[in-house]
């Protein structure tokens, strides 16, 4: 299992714009993506998943991929958070 942390920067937190552009990288991997925000877990691939978490400017998250191409995702994925200005 791969796993990168992130704090939440973006005044915003995480909306709707930012969270479509997550849930498009994590699609293009075959392993179990996910991210952890306060205790819960949620399949990254899916939109509606993301947005019931309700992840404000300042909390701390998990990017968690499990599978074949694990390390790959986890990286694309935290690289597309920062490109959309989320976090660090």
């Amino acid at each position: 299992m791969e796993k990168k942390d992130m704090k939440v920067t973006a005044s915003e937190g995480v909306h709707a714009r930012p969270a479509t552009s997550l849930v498009q990288v994590a699609g293009q991997y075959e392993a179990d993506v996910n991210v952890e925000y306060n205790g819960k877990s949620v399949n990254l691939k899916s939109i509606m998943g993301v947005m019931s978490l309700g992840i404000p400017n300042g909390a701390e998250i998990s990017f968690s991929a499990e599978g074949s191409d694990e390390k790959e995702a986890v990286e694309a994925i935290f690289a597309k958070a920062k490109e959309e200005g989320l976090g660090e």
